[in-house]
C-alpha cells in the first residue's frame, strides 16, 4: 500500500477548474515532486494534500486512511503533516531552538529539548540554538524551517518552493542537503517547484504538471530520455524536433541518418504491422549530437553559449534546420565555422507530426489501435 495516494482528484474555484482528474502515489520514505510552470496547479495540489483546500471530487489517502473526498475533509491539524514554506515563516521573537520546538509544547521539557538538540545536529546547526532568525543566513533559516517541520515526526512533509528566495549557488547546495536530511529521517515528502534542477536534485519521482494535469509521473532519468509527450520533452532539458520517416518496424530515417529503435517505432496513423513511410519528428538532445572532426557530416555554428567545462552550440544543418550540441569547452569554434558532427542516440523518441501526444517513447507502452 502506498503511503500517499491521490485518486482522480478535481478542484475548482467557483466555475474555474484548477485541477483535473489528477492521480499519483508515493511509497514510504520516497520524495516526490510536482514540477511545472507557474499557474499549472502544483501548489493547489499541495494545499489539497495539506487540507487547506477541499477537493471537488476524488480521494486523498494517507497511510491508507481517507483524509479528503467530496464528502470527507480531515482538518489540516489532524493530518500530522509538516510544512516548509517559501518564506520560511519563522517566529522572529523566538530563538532557533524555540522555533524548532514550537510544535512540541505538549511533551515534557526534557524530551522536547532532546528532540531539538537532535534536529539541530541533523541540520548542521548544533550550538546555534540561542540565536534568533535575523542572525542566520537564508540557507540557515531554511534548515531551521525544515527542522521545525520534522520535529513532531510528521507522517508526511510538504515543501512549497522552499529554495526560491535563495541565490543559485546556495539553492543547488541546499537542495542536496535537504534531500540528505529528509532521507536520514525516512520521511515521505512532496516538493513543489518550477525549477527542474531542484526537482532532479531532491526527488525520487517527479510529476510534470500542465494546466492542472500530470503529464508524466516518472523518474528524472525517464522524464529526460523517455518523455511521454511533447510538453514533457520541451519542459525537461533542452532539445529540438527534426522531421523523419518510419522506414521499418525498427528504424526511422532523418537528415542526420537512420536511427535504430529497440522497440518497434509505431506511428499513430498506422493500425497494424505496416507503419512504414509514416512522418514523425525525432527528439534530439544536446548530448545526442557529438562533435567529431573526422566526420564527413558538417554543420555551421550559428550560436554558442560558454558554460565553463562545456559550450552549448546551436548548429545549422544543410536543410536550414537547427540542432544543439554540448561540446567540451576546449573545442572552441567561431560563429560561422563548419564543424564535423555525428549522432550518438541511445533513446529514440518520436512524436507524430500532427499530435501533441507521443507516438512512441522507448520503454513506454506502445499505442494500440
Amino acid at each position: 500500500m502506498s503511503h500517499l495516494e491521490l485518486f482522480d482528484i478535481e478542484l475548482a474555484f467557483g466555475e474555474h477548474s484548477v485541477v483535473h482528474h489528477l492521480s499519483l502515489s508515493l511509497e514510504q520514505g520516497r520524495i516526490g515532486c510536482l514540477l511545472g510552470p507557474s499557474g499549472c496547479g502544483k501548489t493547489t495540489v499541495l494545499r489539497c494534500i495539506a487540507g487547506f483546500e477541499r477537493v471537488k471530487s476524488g480521494r486523498i489517502l494517507l497511510d491508507g486512511n481517507l483524509v479528503s473526498s467530496s464528502e470527507t475533509h480531515l482538518a489540516p491539524e489532524r493530518r500530522r503533516i509538516g510544512m516548509v514554506f517559501q518564506d520560511y515563516a519563522l517566529f522572529p521573537h523566538l530563538t532557533i531552538a524555540e522555533n524548532i520546538g514550537f510544535g512540541l509544547r505538549d511533551i515534557r521539557s526534557g524530551e522536547r529539548n532532546g528532540r531539538v538538540r537532535e534536529l539541530l545536529a541533523l541540520v548542521g546547526l548544533l550550538g546555534q540554538g540561542n540565536k534568533y532568525p535575523h542572525e542566520m543566513s537564508g540557507g540557515q533559516q531554511q534548515r531551521v524551517a525544515l527542522a521545525r517541520a520534522l520535529a513532531p515526526r510528521p507522517r508526511l512533509l510538504l515543501l512549497d518552493e522552499p529554495f526560491s528566495n535563495l541565490d543559485v549557488e546556495l539553492r543547488e547546495r541546499l537542495s542536496h542537503e535537504v534531500r540528505d536530511i529528509i532521507k536520514a529521517t525516512h520521511t515521505t515528502a512532496v516538493l513543489v517547484t518550477h525549477d527542474q534542477h531542484e526537482a532532479f536534485a531532491v526527488a525520487d519521482e517527479i510529476g510534470i504538471m500542465n494546466r492542472g494535469r500530470i503529464q508524466q509521473w516518472d523518474t528524472p532519468y525517464n522524464l529526460y530520455h523517455r518523455p511521454a509527450n511533447r510538453f514533457v520533452a520541451d519542459f525537461i532539458g533542452q532539445g529540438v524536433l527534426l522531421p523523419a520517416d518510419v522506414i521499418s518496424d525498427h528504424q526511422v530515417r532523418m537528415e542526420l541518418g537512420t536511427l535504430n529503435s529497440v522497440i518497434p517505432v509505431e506511428c499513430r496513423l498506422g493500425c497494424g504491422n505496416s507503419t512504414h513511410s509514416c512522418p514523425v519528428e525525432v527528439l534530439l538532445r544536446p548530448d545526442d549530437i557529438i562533435h567529431d572532426d573526422a566526420s564527413s557530416m558538417k554543420a555551421r555554428v550559428v550560436k554558442k553559449a560558454f558554460r565553463g567545462a562545456d559550450i552549448l552550440y546551436t548548429l545549422e544543418l544543410a536543410s536550414g534546420a537547427r540542432v544543439l550540441s554540448l561540446v567540451p569547452s576546449h573545442h572552441n569554434h567561431g560563429l560561422g565555422e563548419m564543424i564535423g558532427i555525428r549522432l550518438d542516440v541511445d533513446h529514440v523518441v518520436t512524436f507524430h507530426e500532427d499530435s501533441e501526444e507521443a507516438a512512441h517513447a522507448q520503454a513506454i507502452n506502445a499505442l494500440t489501435c
